[in-house]
Formats: C-alpha cells, sequence, structure tokens
C-alpha cells in the first residue's frame, strides 16, 4: 500500500485498501486474528477489514477471523462497558449477515492476575523498571490465543491496528520483521504466526477523518469513541502480543490501576467531565503510586524478597527491597474493598466488581501457604468492610489459628528463635501431611532454614547502610 500523500481519504484510496485486505485474506488459507482494544486504531483495521470482506461471496469468505480483546480485569469501568457492548454487536451482526467473525475476550489465568500479584505476593506497584504486569495481563492472554488457534490451523496471521506514525522505534521493528514481497511480517516471538497491518501509514488524522466519514458496520456509534477520546483525553492502549507493542505512553485509557506513569490524566479528565464516581478509583491508583517513593519503601516493603534472602544493591550503598510487608498488603485489600464499596453505591452499576471471589480465595491461599496468616485474614477484612460473607473454600488440612500464633510467638521469644521461621516449618510439614511419599520434604526444610530470619532491625545494624 502507498503511504499517504495527503490528510484526505478518497473513495480511490479506501478502494485500494479493500482490495489489498481481500488479497491477503484470499492469499491463503491461515485464518485471521484480529487485536481490538476498542481504541481509534483497532477500529479502523477492524472496520476496513469487515467492510471488504463483507463483498466477498458466501464461499469465498471460508477462513474464520477472530477478534480478540484483552480483558486485564483491572480496565477502566467505562471503557470495560464500551468494548463488551462493541464484542456483543459484531458477535450478532456478524452471526445474522453470515460473516465469518466472531469477537472473543482474552482473559490472563488466576495466578497471573493484577491483585493475585499485587495484593497476594505483595508485589510492588508496577514501574518503568519492573513492569511486571503487561506479560501476564495482556501478552500470555493474547498469545495463548493465538497458539491454541496455531494448534488447530498449524498457521495464522494476527492483524494489529499499529501505524508506522505511532513512533520511530514501531516503524523499524516492523520494516525488521517484514517479509520481502510479501504483505506480511513474521511474528517477533511465534513461529507460525504472522503479522498484518493493514493500517500501518495511516497517520492520526487519517484515522479520525475515516471514523468519522464511515459508520461502524456493527452498529455502533464512532461518535461514542471521540467522546470517550475526548473526556479522556487520551490514546489507546493498543492489544500488546510482544514487547516490542509501544506501552500505553504518558496520555491514554487502559488499566485504571496503571502506575507506569506519573499521572492518571485520562481518568483526571474523566472525573472533570462528569464522571465524579471514579474519584476513588483514582485515589486508590495514587495510594499505589505513592508506595514508589524512596522515602516510603522501606514503610511498606519487606527487606526480604521472596527468595528469602536479602539483596544489597550493586554499589554495596542499600537493600533492593522486597514485596510488600503483609500489613501492607492488608491494608490495600482493605481499601481496594472500600473503594469497590463506594462505586458500587455511587457508580452506574451497583454490583461494579474490583477484585472477584475467585481472586479473594488465590489471595487467602497464598497468604495462608507462604505468609503463615494463620489468622486467615481475608475473610475478616472482607466481613468487617462489605457485612458480608462469601462461600469460602473449607481447608481440608488441620489448620492452625491466630490463638495457636500467639502461643507460638510466645514461646520463640522465649528461646531466641525467629516465631516466623517455625511458623513456615510448621507449614511445610502440614502441607506434606497425610501424603505416603513425602519427596522433597528435606529440601524444603533446608530451603526453609536457609532463608534471612534476623528482624530487619537486626539486619540493618550489621553494618550496611539502609536505602535513602
Amino acid at each position: 500500500m502507498a503511504v499517504i500523500e495527503t490528510e484526505t481519504l478518497g473513495r480511490e484510496f479506501l478502494d485500494g485498501v479493500s482490495d489489498e485486505i481481500r488479497q491477503v485474506y484470499l492469499g491463503d488459507k491461515r485464518p485471521w486474528i484480529i487485536g481490538y482494544s476498542g481504541g481509534k486504531d483497532s477500529t479502523t483495521a477492524l472496520q476496513l477489514i469487515w467492510y471488504a470482506l463483507a463483498k466477498l461471496t458466501p464461499n469465498e469468505r471460508s477462513k474464520p477471523v477472530y477478534i480478540i480483546s484483552s480483558d486485564t480485569l483491572v480496565e477502566t469501568p467505562k471503557v470495560v462497558d464500551y468494548i463488551d457492548s462493541s464484542l456483543d454487536r459484531m458477535n450478532e451482526t456478524a452471526r445474522q449477515r453470515n460473516l465469518p467473525f466472531s469477537a472473543h475476550k482474552v482473559r490472563p489465568i488466576l495466578d497471573d492476575t493484577f491483585w493475585v500479584n499485587l495484593i497476594g505476593r505483595g508485589y510492588p506497584a508496577p514501574s518503568s523498571q519492573f513492569r511486571w504486569c503487561t506479560e501476564r495481563l495482556k501478552i500470555d492472554p493474547a498469545n495463548h490465543f493465538i497458539l491454541n488457534t496455531v494448534a488447530d490451523h498449524g498457521e495464522v496471521v494476527v492483524v494489529l491496528g499499529v501505524r508506522k506514525a505511532e513512533s520511530s522505534t514501531r516503524a523499524q521493528v516492523m520494516s525488521l520483521h517484514a517479509i520481502k514481497g510479501s504483505l506480511l511480517s513474521r511474528h517477533t516471538t511465534l513461529p507460525n504466526a504472522f503479522v498484518y497491518t493493514p493500517i500501518k501509514d495511516f497517520t492520526t488524522q487519517h484515522v479520525w477523518t475515516y471514523l468519522l466519514q464511515v459508520p461502524s458496520p456493527w452498529g455502533n456509534n464512532n461518535r461514542d469513541l471521540v467522546t470517550l477520546y475526548r473526556n479522556a483525553q487520551a490514546g489507546e492502549c493498543p492489544l500488546v502480543v510482544d514487547t516490542t507493542t509501544p506501552s500505553c505512553g504518558n496520555s491514554r485509557f487502559g488499566c485504571w490501576v496503571c502506575t507506569v506513569v506519573t499521572r492518571d490524566t485520562s481518568m483526571e479528565s474523566m472525573i472533570d467531565n462528569g464522571e465524579d464516581w471514579m474519584r476513588p478509583l483514582l485515589e486508590f491508583r495514587n495510594m499505589l503510586a505513592a508506595t514508589q517513593d524512596v522515602n516510603v519503601k522501606s514503610q511498606v516493603r519487606s527487606l526480604k524478597r521472596r527468595n528469602g534472602h536479602v539483596m544489597t544493591k550493586s554499589s554495596g550503598n542499600g537493600f533492593v527491597y522486597g514485596p510488600y510487608k503483609m500489613d501492607q498488603r492488608r491494608k490495600l485489600l482493605r481499601v481496594l474493598l472500600e473503594t469497590q464499596k463506594q462505586i458500587r453505591l455511587n457508580g452506574p452499576k451497583p454490583n461494579e466488581t474490583l477484585i472477584t471471589a475467585e481472586e479473594l480465595e488465590q489471595v487467602r491461599r497464598i497468604w495462608r501457604t507462604e505468609e503463615q496468616d494463620w489468622e486467615d485474614s481475608v475473610p475478616k477484612i472482607y466481613r468487617e468492610v462489605t457485612g458480608e460473607d462469601l462461600d469460602w473454600i473449607a481447608d481440608e488440612l488441620p489448620a492452625f489459628s491466630n490463638e495457636e500464633r500467639s502461643t507460638l510467638d510466645h514461646i520463640c521469644a522465649r528461646h531466641g528463635v525467629s516465631s516466623d521461621m517455625v511458623a513456615k516449618l510448621l507449614d511445610v510439614e502440614r502441607t506434606l501431611h497425610a501424603i505416603s511419599r513425602r519427596a522433597g520434604v528435606y529440601q524444603k526444610i533446608s530451603s526453609v532454614l536457609a532463608e534471612e530470619w534476623r528482624s530487619e532491625e537486626a539486619i540493618l545494624a550489621s553494618g550496611e547502610k539502609s536505602e535513602a
């Protein structure tokens, strides 16, 4: 496709784009997977494809076209509602008109969700240096869908609404993986997947011109999308399928908990434009961002890392802090549930869910098995905040209580032994209870004994300097 020379999108040019799309679609038997984020670029790409394929005969439309949208489970509620309604319309319209499209949402597995890792395991709020969320929440779910489709069909074409004008880095990557003599490029990580980018030469103005000139074929009102962008003053978070996909940047709508950016200007703008019920979300997000301050790290994060050891900086001056302390995790869970309660009361959806029952149960399991939370804090916090209870999973293994932990603390203090270490050893024994072949028990015990069990005060008093 030739590079567009002007801002005008004439019929001749759009016909050329449609011809190219049909040429690529009919060129092989590979099914298509279209990434749809709900934003302007992916909407433009999908509309162009929808109209182009609708002109083919039913026999020619033999290849399935899967539309996938990433649901990180922490998307801004307004965006979630927009995407959900769009996917429903796509599926209904495709069914009525016998078109090969089917829309799907892809989600992270339970163990990879944001809250299971942040509140459960204590991963710190994501930053540009430690962006642990992108792969778990976006790349892995999308790639899992792609790989399953590859397994069924052998090869696939992934269609992305990305443009060279987005950044020089994106333009470089797109050129690097291009296949000579083909309109396709190679996927950066998946060997049996190819990439097609039908709007690679569009500018931002071209995209908006197209969306305002051409109505949505599945029944959306594109002016609603314009309003959403205007109210958020934002760019979009693209569907992320590899680490080369550009990040959301400093102005975007996407995950409402995102702390990679300095300020969430999109949510601030939505609130300024009348969505005041979202203010508790912004306050929670800002509270998370505040934990990245070097002056508060020692208060909210442990010196011990998740492997049980303490790591000093390469300079020898200070520590590399580990996960959030348990008190901080309990605080985050409590405030999150209070936030959920507020937006249910004041927002448009009385059943809005910020953290699912399954995530709460997984957080509970991690705290019980890995953090020796003998008081079983999750159900207790949930009851205190909501005044309700969930159908919690009963523990089949003999469990210790908060009273027994107090007794253990008292005994260990008398003998100068770390009660945390003894509690973890007891939990190792508990998890292996009634197993006939207790393989690896000595290795598990040795691993526990090898952890750093001195108090933070003792570590700091050992002569090493703390982080400023």
